[in-house]
């Protein structure tokens, strides 16, 4: 079993490994040198690095490997793939002048996200510590997180900026540098927000859906081939959709929840973590 231990933080490393080649390949470039194709190719390395931390956690479960050094590795390794690199990402695409207001607000946004993304992190970690043992906190977080996963975050951030880059953005509403710059620091305002906010996220895993075999193959042929039709024709516009659609989503439920008030069992499991429980 030894020989397997160590495979989880190898995937762990390898995503790691992508987060570093993105922040030193853009690093290489003169401020403002990122166009689209910089852009898209960081984009599908960061991406390859969300699959390797979803792989990196199934694998310690499937061997059994868990370890105390695995969570802080995986841990250090997502701050800096999916806090820090869409920050620098982009800082260097956007081509502002140095003292300026405008490059003091991106910059202050770059940071707002990646000091978020950390915070979420280690919030994640001493909530999950605080849930061994106790069978109803780990079921509720099977089904749900507290705050926006900070993979999630990331893929909406790169996705707006790899969107605004794209000859679709620019052919249906262009516009200049400085305004771009405004639109991408709020979003990553925005997104740092949601990371360290009490508001809940579903899981996939919440998701069950009761279909006869066969209809399910049926319908998940047809999903790969839009899927992969959109991916190769229209990466950019399907990115931007499924992440920034998961973000909307789970903010209109926590309206509803909202809404619906605490004595409703509407959507209770959206109900915000109370401040007390909350350890930030």
């Amino acid at each position: 079993m030894k020989k397997f231990n160590i495979l989880p933080n190898i995937v762990t490393a390898f995503n790691l490994a992508c987060g570093l080649f993105v922040i030193f390949k853009i690093n290489m470039l003169q401020p403002g040198c990122g166009d689209y194709e910089v852009v898209h190719t960081s984009v599908l390395l960061l991406l390859v690095a969300v699959f390797a931390d979803f792989m990196d956690g199934a694998l310690a479960r499937v061997f059994r490997a868990e370890s105390e050094f695995g969570v802080v590795f995986d841990s250090l390794a997502d701050a800096v793939s999916f806090g820090v690199a869409p920050s620098v990402l982009l800082l260097k695409t956007l081509s502002l002048e140095q003292g300026t207001l405008i490059s003091f607000f991106a910059a202050a946004g770059a940071m707002c996200f990646s000091l978020c993304g950390v915070l979420r992190l280690v919030r994640f970690n001493v909530k999950a510590a605080e849930a061994k043992g106790n069978a109803e906190l780990q079921a509720a977080q099977k089904h749900h997180f507290t705050g926006l996963p900070i993979t999630a975050s990331a893929a909406a951030a790169v996705s707006a900026n790899l969107f605004l880059l794209s000859p679709w953005a620019i052919d249906w509403f262009p516009m200049s540098n400085i305004e771009r710059s405004i639109a991408l620091t709020c979003a990553m305002f925005f997104l740092g927000y949601l990371m360290v906010c009490r508001l809940k996220f579903p899981s996939l895993k919440m998701l069950h859906i009761r279909i006869p075999s066969f209809q399910l193959a049926f319908l998940s042929v047809i999903f790969a081939v839009f899927t992969l039709y959109g991916i190769l024709y229209f990466f950019p516009i399907i990115l931007a959709f499924a992440s920034w659609f998961y973000v909307f989503m789970a903010l209109v439920l926590s309206i509803i929840r909202f809404i619906a008030g605490k004595k409703s069992k509407t959507l209770e499991d959206f109900e915000p973590e109370p401040d007390e429980y909350d350890n930030m």
